[in-house]
């Protein structure tokens, strides 16, 4: 008998297409983008595996309702902060994600917002839209160059360094703060100084937060965070929403405490603060990190991988720890 995987959300199945050759999957119904969480608390006894997606909530509750039978539950996403880890890894149950098909994308759309604020690309493209609202002159709609800025990193794991190699391409110098210090052969590729937290937040020119989130990284960056950094620097987060506080950077950007933000996640998930929507010192876009076609089928392929790996005894990105 074929083992059983239920899938979340209605994705593309190109990506799936050697995972349904090999068991049974259960999508949403077409029309439907997506289980409910009542749903899914309702089919799992019947199923060994739960693939679930980065804002699926998979709580002791939804697992132990799963049990005797699951086994698996395999995240689309390389966070797994909508999954209780401590009670998977309490009952049993295997958790799996997808690190490999998101770093690139989610360092090329930071860069991007990087560009973006710096130049002010989105501010003068709005403006220009607005009869008499922009104007023209040699000294007006300036913005900063990037060549030669310094750019801190916070989280040096597989995006930081993506990012890192595309700020040195550009000429820029790197800076980094991680938990541990990253070998002195990654440090050296990408020219990259290990510097404390206090110390990047005060030197850098441009702020991009690349770490997990956890209740170690909640309000990461916040007002005394923030009073640390350059009134010309500019923050990014493509990471998760929480790590900075919302309405602390709000009020600095409308009081130019610092110069802008660069933002793919929200504190509040897709409910975007009133305050920031008013500001045209921060470009906005809607967790756009993964959201490319090629990369949405790479991520369904590496999350089949993970499932068939786990039953046949090859490799899979296993989560050991919160």
């Amino acid at each position: 008998m074929k083992k059983r995987v239920l899938v979340t959300y209605q994705m593309f199945k190109e990506g799936y297409k050697l995972l349904m050759e090999k068991f049974e999957v259960t999508f949403p119904p077409e029309g439907r983008e997506t289980f409910t969480y009542d749903e899914v608390y309702e089919m799992l006894p019947q199923y060994d595996v739960l693939q679930s997606m980065f804002n699926f909530p998979v709580d002791r509750k939804l697992m132990e309702r799963g049990l005797p039978r699951l086994e698996l539950v395999s995240n689309y996403a390389v966070g797994f902060d909508n999954i209780d880890i401590p009670s998977a890894l309490e009952l049993g149950i295997t958790v799996t994600n997808t690190p490999g098909p998101v770093t690139e994308p989610t360092a090329e759309l930071a860069f991007g917002l990087m560009i973006a604020v710096a130049r002010r690309i989105a501010d003068v493209d709005h403006r220009l839209r607005v009869p008499g609202a922009l104007k023209w002159g040699l000294l007006e709609n300036l913005g900063y160059s990037m060549c030669g800025k310094t750019l801190g990193i916070i989280g040096m794991g597989r995006i930081g360094q993506a990012l890192a190699r595309r700020a040195k391409a550009n000429c820029m110098n790197v800076i980094y703060h991680n938990r541990n210090r990253v070998d002195p052969e990654i440090e050296q590729e990408y020219g990259a100084r290990y510097v404390s937290f206090e110390e990047l937040l005060k030197d850098a020119d441009f702020v991009s937060v690349n770490v997990p989130y956890s209740k170690a990284t909640y309000h990461m960056i916040s007002t005394g965070q923030i009073a640390l950094m350059k009134p010309t620097a500019i923050l990014i987060n493509t990471a998760r929403g929480p790590i900075v506080d919302e309405l602390a950077l709000a009020q600095a950007l409308k009081e130019h405490r610092i110069y802008g933000a660069g933002l793919d996640v929200f504190e509040f998930g897709d409910m975007v603060s009133q305050e920031l929507l008013e500001l045209d010192n921060v470009v906005l876009t809607p967790h756009l990190g993964t959201q490319t076609f090629d990369v949405r089928n790479e991520m369904a392929a590496f999350v089949s991988r993970n499932i068939i790996n786990f039953y046949e005894g090859g490799p899979v990105s296993r989560v050991t720890r919160q």
